[in-house]
């Protein structure tokens, strides 16, 4: 149930990612008594992960509610990198780009509306985005990191790859708070 409770949908890829112990198949009969005394469901509710998806009942309404949402603006929110709420790494693999990223501590992602559009290294220094970037508001969410009190500073050297300062996104990160300084463009709290 921790692990339902954790991740909403539960699937094989998940539960290798928690390194539950015996893996999938010591979970499976588990998972499978619960659904036939009624307090989970089985099903295919996330298109893209693995086959035998269960889900708490409650779990399964919101996915429901979400599957056309009649808002107008997007969501754009940023987390921990190893956060089990993102299934970058875990669940779905992550998208070609220029870095490696990695559910590692210290490393954060952005998520618009559920698609990743960037992701900081540990120690916030070097930025990776992704094919989701230039519709997004993923600035101002990179900077909420420190505004929120969750990271003291963000110095960007690299971005993609290349210097911080000349790097296509660095007018929309300066828009945001972060000032340019000998290393690149930093924000401080």
């Amino acid at each position: 149930m921790q692990l339902l409770e954790r991740h909403g949908v539960l699937t094989r890829e998940a539960v290798l990612a928690e390194g539950a112990p015996g893996g999938y198949a010591g979970v499976y009969g588990v998972l499978r008594a619960l659904e036939e005394s009624g307090k989970v469901r089985r099903g295919y509710f996330v298109d893209g992960l693995g086959a035998a998806q269960f889900a708490a009942p409650g779990a399964v309404e919101r996915l429901r509610e979400l599957r056309e949402p009649d808002r107008t603006e997007s969501i754009v929110l940023s987390l921990a990198a190893a956060d089990p709420a993102q299934p970058y790494g875990a669940a779905l693999a992550w998208p070609e780009s220029a870095g490696r990223p990695a559910r590692t501590a210290g490393a954060y992602v952005v998520l618009a509306d559920g698609a990743l559009a960037a992701y900081l290294e540990r120690g916030g220094r070097t930025l990776v985005t992704f094919d989701d970037a230039a519709n997004s508001d993923w600035p101002d969410a990179l900077a909420a990191l420190v505004k929120d009190g969750r990271v003291r500073r963000i110095e960007l050297s690299r971005i993609d790859g290349e210097p911080a300062t000349s790097s296509p996104h660095a007018d929309r990160l300066r828009t945001a708070g972060f000032v340019d300084g000998y290393r690149g463009l930093s924000l401080r709290a």
